[in-house]
């Protein structure tokens, strides 16, 4: 069952955005998976070394964990498990811009404004973002 990603006041509008799950390549060491007991269904191999969760490697990536729609509600199915690299996004950081961006969503900062928490990384819109991270 896909877990509804967690709701704290360090991250008010992941559940209603998921912008960087159809953004990005999401590429790490293959072991990775193992030790996170991530489905092996959810990772196809990219080279002898890397996986991807599966749906990222793709000219317009979005990741089959990802349930809901893209600024509005999201799951995610596999967010106990999920690789580092998806790990390693913060909402507001630069690769969370610039996956808002691509999605036509307002900047990080304006959503949090619009909430009134007075979260926001001052970061402007970025262009496309690169279709690849990797741990």
């Amino acid at each position: 069952m896909p877990e509804i990603l967690p709701d704290s006041s360090d991250s008010p509008s992941c559940q209603t955005c998921g912008a960087c799950c159809a953004a990005y390549r999401v590429s790490f060491y293959w072991a990775e998976a193992a030790q996170r007991s991530l489905p092996e269904a959810m990772t196809e191999r990219v080279t002898p070394w890397h996986s991807a969760l599966a749906g990222t490697n793709q000219a317009e990536p979005r990741c089959h964990a990802l349930s809901g729609q893209i600024g509005q509600q999201v799951t995610c199915g596999v967010y106990a498990q999920r690789p580092s690299p998806c790990r390693e996004v913060q909402p507001g950081d630069e690769k969370c811009q610039r996956a808002r961006a691509l999605h036509g969503l307002p900047p990080w900062e304006d959503a949090s404004a619009a909430q009134g928490n007075g979260l926001g990384s001052g970061i402007p819109r970025a262009g496309k973002p690169k279709r690849e991270v990797e741990s």
